[in-house]
This record gives structure tokens, C-alpha cells and sequence, in this order.
């Protein structure tokens, strides 16, 4: 039954009342302006009363159904119906006084007309949320009767939205009181029920009273598959109509959701900003310790820098920061050699050969083996004092130690110091504080990185911004990182701005420091305690400028890392641009603390212009204390106004005193924050500074320039591109071409990888040297491991100084316009600290915001930031049970909980919830899962074929001698002959773990000798024996050419004497695989084949061209490819990767074009001067002959006044 009619001539009215109130509602029509507030007149109020005493009394003939049908929206509204109201007679006198209430007279309480505002205003964001408009680009084609039914539909859905919220609600909740009434349960009852079922329940799925309870907790809790509460109301009605036994109505299942959040796994906090803003956050001492105490996660834990084997840097902890640069007194002070004896830095140690040692850092290897970095300590036999030697470092095996402090100190034997070593203060510092902080505990040090950006909280095009703040726990490996459930939500805010928000999140990191975080280790069961740090704050350029306190890329100074810039004419000096291709002077936390606490002080004087130019000249402006500066300007003002004989000096030291007494409010918490430099650990972000900057300058700088004919045959070409080995999604080349202005980084990953090969005719020499240079250095900065630290090093210089030199020769006014471009001068010194930047890089945050976003779009908007960080921390509640974590119970005081077996079985024998939850799809992700693990070697078999009834035939079994094996040249003389049969396969694993199918291009291992080159070329055939005991690939065999190809500047493949030529290789001798590309360019390839579309997966009458490749076996190795780009550096030549230089003399270039730069400038100040001196003539031209016409029209007045 439709809720309203509208009628033809546009007036509606209300079919509740006429069905259910027909004495005193007579159906009169009325304007649709004035049928608003019919929703609270007493007529319409009396026959929703009528309605739910008739479906009260009617009870047993309602179905059960019904009952969680509470809040459901109607997907299609009812049409109303037209009808000619000509007929109707005359309404009695109640009908016309209300009617005409409601035209004029009816008003509405204060507090009803903000409810009624505040629903408007929600309904207009869900619309916008949801996309529900964003089909409708324009109005639909169609003639204007069809316009005009789309209109009326649309007023329909506005008039419902204001009814839907009474009359569906008051239905459904009597609905659900009935099923309350038939199941004896109801209010406190029902409560108490579920209490006592609650307390009586077995402990088999706990924390959870039952089976039932924890997957209805499981899938309400899953990332991206988020429900809401009217579909989890259907879902419960569902189980009880399919007969389930115990399930629990809404509210008694939000009751036990509400009791896991009482243990406080994942404690919510609520905090005010000190500019008044209110977020909550997620507690990060909780996400650090949950990671410790779950034993899917804990073992991959590392407590200490990691000593990198055989020279290959692939984390954060082979880095300089955590091995040489971070204050060693922040790092992991102790080890636990067992039976509870500590070794702490600072303190002295025995070793078993009766030396004696300072532990100052502590270390491990891959393996896990504990190393310490540590002081001698030197006997002198004559004075029986001891010296500690702090000038050399050297390093101890953890074995070799025997006795710690305690142990000297009960034995007798602890050192006297000499005057000299008590004077360095090494004496002051034993024993080590924190060995009375931990209190028989283990205590380490947790590290995470803290990204901040501004997300929009809708799904559709509308922005909706909130400022987010997630973290990641470094101590973990970057391969664990790159799940989406180790990026944990922290904070949101549409008020707050990040730095404001970290404003409470640092003081629970700082707290961990007096009051460590207090965990149970998955690994020994021992209770342990974390102190919390800040390794780097990873994310776009603005964000991270705003953490850094800096003014921003439109600066005069625009580097937040270092100090390079000054005014416009000092930027186009020679001097002044050269300073842009390298680092300037390096900036620092507190430095720019610093130069904030100046510009407060200049505040404090009142005038603003002052302040200002102290942040221009600096590059410092801190949007987190530029509040306070602006009050700071105001205040000085009205006191000087109010007080003007007071000396303005006496003001400032008001002001400024009172800005001490509040210093932790006023200044960047970032800056403050022990362990972390603002400018040394927010690093070069790859994914916006190269494929979101770089790339995606020069891809508009080529497409931009192209006809019809040039896109059609770059999407012809692009489309060809052979993409086995670049590990990226299919290319739609039709799509990038149509929207090449609206690319996202995915798209720009793929193109940066392939573009050279296709676009060497189609650009000016210049633009394809600018894309090979880029193609180059992002291949570099992709690399997932560094194996010679000082050789990539070198090449990541010298392909930044191609890129830039290139960059500048194209434009040199980009040089000092994008910030991105002088950010490649820091690549070094962020590859040094932090090892590859792949291992900062923000993909995975970025991806994370679909999960924000989820929440958000079911969230009631009232308290947005308490809303979604309860959501969040209840998926990570779930995931810790889930993966058998322990917690200390805040109901239980002291106790430490942990989930019955049942419910950590469940993950493991329910593999799909994996990616559900958030974890990787390959077994390390949990190991106990039962998934099929492919090893080195192993291979995966062609399907069985099927016949046309669906049946699976067998497989076919070949002979050698049927197979391309036979054509190999090292074929085996057993083999030969051999009658063994063998299977055919569709892929095999690599040693890289590759997936290599046929038609891959691999490197192999040599078969004819283990000192001999690794081989290459293109699989042709997989086998396997039938007993599965022997398994090879036959290899197409090529050869890597001695010199690079003379465009495309890298190596070339080609067949040996131009003959083809077979190997027989053991798959478990397969290296990796790798990308290459046939050379179009030499063979001529054109677009001179057609082929049908395929739409749907049907195959259409339609065609499209195609390139054919031309018969000329010669080939490209990709070395602009990411996916195995350091494996495949590391097998060929360095000669024929090393990138080569642009420019042999860079400061002659450079002066070049900082010579042009200032010829451009000086003919645009040439042309506006010339445009501004034309604008006076003709502005004079048309002033004179206004002042000579006014001249002549003046009237001749007599001194008399006359005329």
C-alpha cells in the first residue's frame, strides 16, 4: 500500500489516514508544500494508533518474519495514484481546520524543527555516500513525458523520506513487539536470558557463548564486506525461518558484541585537541601488543637491528637509522639469555674467556642469533682500576656472555672505575634505569610508522573530508606489511587536522616510556614489556610538509628536507637552479622548532607582517601553531589598545610567558616527539613523487601533443605489449587512451614500464630520452632488496641526474616549480637510512581507505570518529581471536585470556577467510592452514579435459619422442629411447617463486656445467613422469647480445647462429622470469591484422585492428620492468644496465639552462610590460576625447547664473 497519492494536478494525500482514520480524515488534497508536517498532526498520529491496535489484535496471523524487519528502506517506492477529487463533497469542520493548519499555521518546536533539519541533511549525504545520483550525468534522452515521470518519481521519493521515518518504524516495531510477546521475552526479561544462557554456556567457543554467536560476530566484522544493521536484522530473521536453534534477536546479539568490547582488546580513547576539537582514537599500545601476542604474528617479530646476510638490505632494520643513526638509549636495551638472566646496554658483563664488556647496542642476524655492539673494558693492574674503552666498537656473539651485572655484583667481582671513566658518565648510568622499569621482565623497544592524509568518506565522487591517521608495526617484515590486515586504523577526524590529532596519540607513546606496555610474548609465554617510538611518518608531499612544520611546495624555500630556494630572481640565478639538481642544507626538528618559537614570540608583539616574513624567508610555517599565533597577533592588539601606555616589550613577556605555561598545546607534536626528525624520517613517497609526479608529467607532456591517428596507433601498439613477467593487471588500452587525463596510479605503474617500446616515433627525441630516463630510475627505486649497497647507490644517482637533466632541458622553470623534481636529489639519503623505499612507500595505506570508507558510509555521522573507530577496533578484535591471541582481561583483573581451540581452528579450517580478513593468500599468512604449498620445481598440470556430458577424460600421456624434448641437444642418451610416459604442464615455480607458464622467459641455471653463465629464453614445453619423480621445461634458447640496442639503450636477445636450438632444463634450476618485449621497431610491426571484438565474452560481428609481428626473432629485455628487476640486474652484465650519463658536464648544462630560464623570464616581464604600456595608450586614447566632449558640452553660466 502506497503511504501517499499524487495526483494529476500535483497535490498529494495520505492513504494511512484513509485506511485507517476514515472518520475523521476525509482525503482532501493538498499542496505538496503544505503536506510536510501532516507526519505529527493529531489525525495522522490517531491512525497510526488505529493500525497498530489492528496488527496487535490480528497477532496470530502475522508471520514471525516481520519481527527484524525494523528500518529496512524500500527499494522502490509505491507510486501514488491519480484520481479526479472533483467529486468530493465538502469536508466537515475538523478536516478544514486542520488543513489549514498545515498551510500557514502549523508550527513545530524548536527541537523538532533540528530533528527534522539534521534527517534532511542525512538523507542528502547517504544519497551522496552511495553514488545513488552519480548514473544520472544529464537528463535522459527520451521525449518530455518521460522527463517529466522521472520528476514526479524523484518528488515521490522526497515526500516519502519524511513519512518512511514514521510510519515504517512505529510498523515494524509493533511487528517486533508481537514476536516479543509470542516468545515470552521482552525488555529486562529478555536481558536476563540471555545472561543467564550467557553464564550457563560451555566454554567450547569462547569468548562467545556459542557457534552461532561467533560467526554472526565473523561476518559482521569482515573488511570489505561491511552489512548494516537492517541487513543483519534480515539475516537473523533467515536463520529463524530456516528452522536454527538459539539464535539471537538484534539486541541480544549487539549484547555480546558489547561484551567482547568490554575486555578492551582494542581500547577506544576519546580525547579533546587542544583547540577543542573531540576525536577518538584507537589505542596504538594495544595494536603494538596484540602483534606480540599473537602466535601468527610474534615469530616474525625482530627486537633488534638486523645484521643483513651476504650485504642484502631489504628491510627498515637494515638501515642506517636503526643501526647507527637512532640514539642507541631508545633501541631494545636488554637481551634475555634465559632462566631470567637480563643483559642490559650500559651495564658491565662477563664473558667466558674473563673479559669484561659494555653491552651498547644490541643486534641479530637473519637467523635470529643475538650479536651486541659493545665497549672494552681495559684492566689496569698497577692502580686496579678499569677503564671503559668508549673510542672502539666491537662485537659480541650473545654466547660468549656469561655473567651480567647482577651475577659481578653477587660475585664480587664488578670493576672500579677509573676518575676518567666516572667523569664520562658511563657509571651514572648503571645500572641501566629501565632494568628498574621492567622489574624482571623482558622490556624491547616497538617501533611503527605513522601516516597521516586527508581521505574523503564517501564512495562517490562527492568529497566528504576527514583527516586519518593509520599505522604499521615496523618491527614486522615488509612482506607482512603489505597485508591489508597489519595497516591498523588509529584515528579520524572531520574537525581535527592529523597533526592535532597525534597531539593525543604522542602522549600514549610518551606514556609507554615511564609506563611500558605490558603484553604476553606468543613465542615464550612470558609476560614482556614494549616502550613505543615513531620510525617515520610515510605519505604524499602536503601531508608530510604539514608534519614537518613547513610552508609547502609554493614556498620560496619548498623543500621540506633541506633548505634550498630563495626569492624567484635568486631561484633563476646560475647558482641558485644548480642548487636544485642536489641537497642543500639539511633541516631538522629542531631547528624548525626553533624558528616557530621566534615567529610566536613576533606574535606576541602584534604585528602580523613580521611573523610573516619570518616563515616566508624561512620556509617554517606550522599550520598546527599558526592558530595560536593568530590569537597570539589579536591578543597583543587588544592589550595595546586597551593598555596603550604599557610598554609593548612588557606585553610580549605577558604573552610569551603565557605561551611557555602552555608549550605542549601550542607547538607540532611531531616536532617534539622523541626518536623521530620531521625532515630526516618522512622519506620520498615513490608512488606520489614518481608515478603520481614524475610520471605523470611526461605522460600528459606525450599524449597531449598526439592527432587521432597517433592515440589510435599507440593504443594499437600498447595493446600488444606482451605482459607475461611485469606482474600487473591486463592492459585496456582503449581505456587509458579515453580518459589519459584522469589515470590513477595502477594505470601509470603499467605505462611507465612499457611506454618506451611503444612511443620512439610517435615523440621528439627529447620526450622519448625523458621516458626512458624515468622508465629507468623507477625500475631502480622498485626494487624490493639492495645486494650492492654502493653499486645501487650510484645508479639511482646517476638515473635522478638523467631525469632532471633531461626534465630541465625540456623546461626549466619545472625545475623550480615542482617540488617533486628536486626531491630525487634526497633518493640517497632516504635509501640509506630506511633501505628500499619500497618499504615506506604508501600503496598499501591508500588501499586501506576502501576499509575507512566502509565504516564511514555506515555511520550515522553524529560522531563520525567515535563511530568508526569503534568499528575498526571491533574487526581487530576479531582477527586477534580469530588468530588465537591472548589479552589481559579488564573484567578479570590480572588475568590473561585467550580464545577456546574451537575458535582458532576455525581460521585454519576455513582457509577463505584469509583474504576476507585481511591476510595475504599464501600459506606464511597463517601455516596451519590447510592450502596446497607449491615448492621449487613443483608443477601444476594441465586440467583434464571434458567431454560434452561434463565428464573428466583422462589425461593424455606422450612419449618423448612425440614431444619437443626430442629436439633438445642435451637430451640424455637414457631418455631417448625410454618408453617412460609424460604429462604435459601448465606452469612451473621458479627459485624466485614466479609462476612460469609456457611462453615465459626465464633464466636458468646451465645444464652442462654449475661454474657455466645462467642460460635464457622462452619456455616452450613443461613435463612431468607419470610417477612424479622427474620433471623439466624445454628451453627455446637465446643469447644475451654484448651491446645494447642502439634506440632503446637496453639488452637484446637473438637465437645463436640464427638457429634454433632446444635445452632440456630441470625446473628446479629455473631462476626467475622476467619481461621481454619484441623489437617492433627493427621488424617493422604494423597494425595489419583485424580480428573480431568481443563483448560480453561473446564474440561480435564487429572488428579492430591489430599489430602482427613480423618474423624477425630479435628482442628486448624490459630493464624498465619492476617485477624481478634487481634479479635480473644482478645476472647480466653491469655494463649493459648501468645507467649512463645525459650529461658529461652537469654544471655546464645546468648553466645553460638557467640561462634560458632567465631569457624566458626576461621576455614574459618584456611582453607584460609591453601589454601594461599598450593598456595605458588605449586607456589615454579613450580618456581624451571623454574630457574633450565634456569640454564642449559644458554650458557658459553669467555671473548672474544665466545662461
Amino acid at each position: 500500500m502506497a503511504v501517499i497519492e499524487l495526483g494529476a494536478d500535483g497535490k498529494v494525500r495520505c492513504h494511512i489516514c484513509l485506511e485507517f482514520n476514515k472518520r475523521e480524515y476525509k482525503g482532501k488534497w493538498v499542496l505538496k508544500a503544505s503536506f510536510s508536517g501532516h507526519a505529527g498532526h493529531p489525525i495522522h498520529l490517531k491512525a497510526l494508533q488505529n493500525q497498530e491496535e489492528l496488527l496487535i489484535g490480528t497477532a496470530p496471523e502475522v508471520s514471525e518474519n516481520y519481527a527484524t524487519l525494523q528500518d529496512v528502506i524500500m527499494d522502490s517506492p509505491p507510486k501514488g495514484q491519480t484520481m479526479d477529487a472533483s467529486h468530493l463533497g465538502m469536508n466537515d469542520t475538523q478536516e478544514q481546520e486542520m488543513w489549514k493548519n498545515f498551510d500557514g499555521q502549523f508550527e513545530l518546536e524548536e527541537s523538532e524543527v533540528d530533528l527534522y533539519e539534521q534527517k534532511r541533511k542525512d538523507f542528502d549525504q547517504r544519497v551522496d555516500e552511495y553514488g545513488l545520483w552519480g548514473g544520472l550525468e544529464g537528463l535522459p534522452g527520451g521525449d518530455p513525458e518521460n522527463i517529466e515521470e522521472l520528476w514526479q518519481e524523484n518528488e515521490q521519493d522526497d515526500l516519502l523520506s519524511e513519512l518512511l521515518e514514521h510510519t515504517s518504524r512505529r510498523y515494524f516495531n509493533s511487528v517486533a513487539a508481537i514476536t516479543d510477546q509470542r516468545s515470552g521475552l521482552k525488555g529486562e526479561e529478555e536481558t536476563t536470558a540471555l545472561r543467564n544462557k550467557t553464564e550457563s554456556a560451555d566454554t567450547t567457543w569462547f569468548p562467545y557463548p556459542s557457534k552461532l554467536a561467533f560467526l554472526l560476530d565473523t561476518i559482521d566484522n569482515l573488511p570489505r564486506l561491511r552489512i548494516s544493521t537492517s541487513f543483519m536484522k534480515v539475516l537473523l530473521w533467515l536463520l529463524r525461518e530456516v528452522g536454527v536453534q538459539g539464535v539471537p534477536s538484534h539486541d541480544g546479539f549487539r549484547k555480546v558484541q558489547k561484551s567482547l568490547k568490554r575486555e578492551n582488546i582494542i581500547p577506544t580513547v576519546h580525547w579533546k585537541s587542544p583547540r577543542g576539537h573531540t576525536y577518538s582514537f584507537n589505542d596504538p599500545r594495544a595494536t603494538v601488543a596484540n602483534d606480540w601476542a599473537n602466535p601468527l604474528v610474534a615469530k616474525h617479530i625482530r627486537r633488534y637491528p638486523v645484521l643483513a646476510q651476504d650485504g642484502i638490505i631489504s628491510e627498515v632494520w637494515h638501515g642506517r637509522k636503526w643501526r647507527y643513526d637512532l640514539d642507541r638509549h631508545l633501541m631494545s636495551p636488554m637481551y634475555n639469555a634465559g632462566n631470567g638472566r637480563h643483559y642490559f646496554i650500559d651495564e658491565p658483563a662477563g664473558l667466558r674467556d674473563g673479559q669484561m664488556v659494555i653491552p651498547v647496542r644490541w643486534l641479530e642476524d637473519e637467523s635470529g642469533t643475538v650479536y651486541c655492539d659493545a665497549w672494552e673494558i681495559k684492566l689496569d693492574k698497577q692502580t686496579n682500576l678499569s677503564k671503559i674503552q668508549d673510542e672502539k666498537v666491537v662485537m659480541i656473539a650473545s654466547s660468549d656472555l656469561e655473567y651480567n651485572m647482577l651475577d659481578l655484583e653477587d660475585k664480587c667481582i664488578m670493576p672500579e672505575w677509573c676518575p676518567e671513566t666516572v667523569a664520562s658518565g658511563h657509571v651514572s648510568r648503571m645500572p641501566n634505569p629501565d632494568r628498574e622499569l621492567a622489574n624482571g621482565d623482558p622490556i624491547y623497544s616497538a617501533f611503527i610508522d605513522v601516516f597521516g592524509d586527508d581521505v574523503s568518506g564517501n564512495r562517490s565522487k562527492s568529497w566528504n573530508k576527514h583527516w586519518n591517521i593509520y599505522i604499521t608495526h615496523r618491527n614486522l617484515p615488509r612482506q607482512l606489511l603489505y597485508q591489508q590486515c597489519h595497516i591498523h586504523f588509529t584515528s579520524t577526524s572531520t574537525y581535527a587536522t592529523v597533526p592535532e590529532q597525534f597531539h593525543g596519540i604522542k602522549e600514549i607513546i610518551e606514556k609507554t616510556h615511564r609506563e611500558p606496555i605490558r603484553t604476553r610474548s606468543a613465542v615464550d609465554g612470558h609476560e614482556t614489556l614494549l616502550k613505543l617510538y615513531c620510525n617515520c611518518g610515510p605519505g604524499d608531499n602536503p601531508a608530510q610538509s604539514e608534519v614537518c612544520g613547513h610552508i609547502g611546495s609554493k614556498g620560496n624555500y619548498p623543500c621540506r628536507k633541506c633548505k634550498v630556494g630563495g626569492s624567484q630572481k635568486e631561484k633563476e640565478t646560475d647558482d641558485g637552479f644548480h642548487a636544485f639538481f642536489s641537497p642543500g642544507e639539511s633541516r631538522c626538528a629542531e631547528d624548525t622548532l626553533a624558528e616557530i618559537e621566534r615567529q610566536v614570540k613576533a606574535a606576541c608583539l602584534g604585528v602580523a607582517q613580521t611573523v610573516k616574513d619570518l616563515q616566508t624567508n624561512s620556509g617554517v610555517k606550522d599550520t598546527f601553531t599558526q592558530h595560536w599565533i593568530e590569537e597570539l597577533i589579536e591578543r597583543s592588539r587588544g592589550m595595546q589598545r586597551s593598555q596603550p601606555l604599557r610598554p609593548i616589550a612588557e606585553i610580549q613577556d605577558e604573552l610569551t610567558k603565557w605561551i611557555s605555561e602552555k608549550k605542549a598545546a601550542v607547538y607540532n607534536p611531531f616536532l617534539t616527539l622523541i626518536g623521530f626528525d620531521v625532515s630526516s624520517d618522512t622519506p620520498v613517497e615513490i608512488l606520489h613523487t614518481i608515478l603520481l609526479g614524475i610520471v605523470k608529467y611526461v605522460w600528459y607532456l606525450l599524449h597531449s601533443k598526439w592527432n587521432d591517428s597517433h592515440k589510435k596507433l599507440y593504443s594499437d601498439r600498447l595493446q600488444a605489449t606482451d605482459t607475461s613477467g611485469l606482474s600487473i593487471s591486463a592492459i585496456r588500452a582503449n581505456y587509458i587512451m579515453q580518459y589519459a587525463n584522469s589515470l590513477i596510479g595502477r594505470q601509470l605503474k603499467t605505462l611507465v614500464q612499457v611506454n618506451a617500446f611503444h612511443i620512439y616515433d610517435l615523440v621528439e627525441p627529447l620526450q622519448f630520452a625523458f621516458t626512458k630516463a624515468i622508465g629507468e630510475l623507477s625500475a631502480l627505486l622498485w626494487f624490493p632488496e639492495i645486494r650492492n649497497l654502493d653499486e645501487y647507490l650510484a645508479d639511482v644517482e646517476m638515473a635522478a641526474a638523467n631525469v632532471l637533466d633531461i626534465a630541465g632541458h625540456i623546461d626549466p622553470s619545472k625545475i623550480i616549480l615542482k617540488i617533486k623534481y628536486h626531491l630525487l636529489a634526497h633518493l640517497r639519503q632516504d635509501i640509506i637510512r630506511f633501505g628500499p623505499l619500497l618499504g615506506v612507500a604508501t600503496e598499501t595505506y591508500e588501499s586501506f581507505n576502501a576499509i575507512f570508507r566502509f565504516c564511514s558510509i555506515l555511520s550515522n555521522h553524529l560522531a563520525p570518529s567515535r563511530d568508526i573507530a569503534l568499528q575498526l577496533a571491533e574487526q581487530e578484535t576479531l582477527r586477534h581471536i580469530l588468530s588465537g591471541g591472548t589479552w589481559l582481561s579488564v573484567t578479570e583483573a590480572g588475568e590473561w585470556k585467550r580464545p577456546a581451540q574451537s575458535v582458532t581452528n576455525f581460521l585454519s579450517n576455513n582457509p577463505f577467510l584469509l583474504v576476507l580478513l585481511g591476510y595475504g593468500r599464501d600459506a606464511t599468512a597463517v601455516p596451519q592452514a590447510p592450502v596446497i604449498q607449491m615448492f621449487t620445481g613443483s608443477i601444476k598440470l594441465e586440467p583434464h579435459k571434458r567431454s560434452q556430458n561434463r565428464t573428466k577424460n583422462a589425461r593424455i600421456s606422450l612419449k618423448l619422442a612425440d614431444m619437443y624434448a626430442a629436439q633438445a641437444v642435451n637430451l640424455p642418451e637414457t631418455m631417448q629411447n625410454s618408453e617412460i610416459k609424460w604429462y604435459h604442464g601448465k606452469s612451473t615455480l621458479s627459485q624466485a617463486q614466479d609462476i612460469c607458464a609456457v611462453g615465459t622467459w626465464i633464466f636458468a641455471k646451465s645444464p652442462f656445467s654449475s661454474t657455466a653463465p645462467p642460460v635464457t629464453g622462452k619456455i616452450l614445453e613443461i613435463l612431468q613422469d607419470e610417477d612424479a619423480t622427474m620433471s623439466f621445461i624445454v628451453m627455446d634458447l637465446f643469447q644475451v647480445s654484448a651491446i645494447r640496442h642502439e634506440c632503446f639503450g637496453m639488452p637484446t636477445l637473438s637465437r645463436r647462429l640464427d638457429e634454433t636450438t632446444l635445452l632440456l632444463i630441470p625446473t628446479k634450476t629455473i631462476m626467475f622470469q622476467y619481461n621481454v618485449q619484441h623489437d617492433c621497431r627493427a621488424a617493422r610491426c604494423i597494425t595489419s591484422g583485424r580480428r573480431a571484438i568481443i563483448e560480453e565474452r561473446v564474440q561480435t560481428e564487429l572488428s579492430e585492428s591489430f599489430i602482427e609481428h613480423q618474423p624477425l626473432d630479435r628482442f628486448l629485455v624490459n630493464t624498465h620492468a619492476f617485477h624481478n628487476a634487481h634479479l635480473l640486474r644482478a645476472t647480466l652484465p653491469r655494463d649493459l644496465t648501468i645507467p649512463i650519463a645525459y650529461s658529461t658536464d652537469r654544471n655546464a648544462h645546468h648553466s645553460s639552462m638557467s640561462e634560458k630560464l632567465q631569457g624566458t623570464r626576461q621576455e614574459a616581464d618584456d611582453k607584460k610590460k609591453a601589454t601594461a604600456d599598450l593598456k595605458k595608450v588605449a586607456e589615454a586614447d579613450m580618456v581624451g576625447p571623454l574630457v574633450n566632449a565634456g569640454k564642449k558640452r559644458r554650458r557658459k553660466v553669467a555671473p548672474t547664473g544665466e545662461e
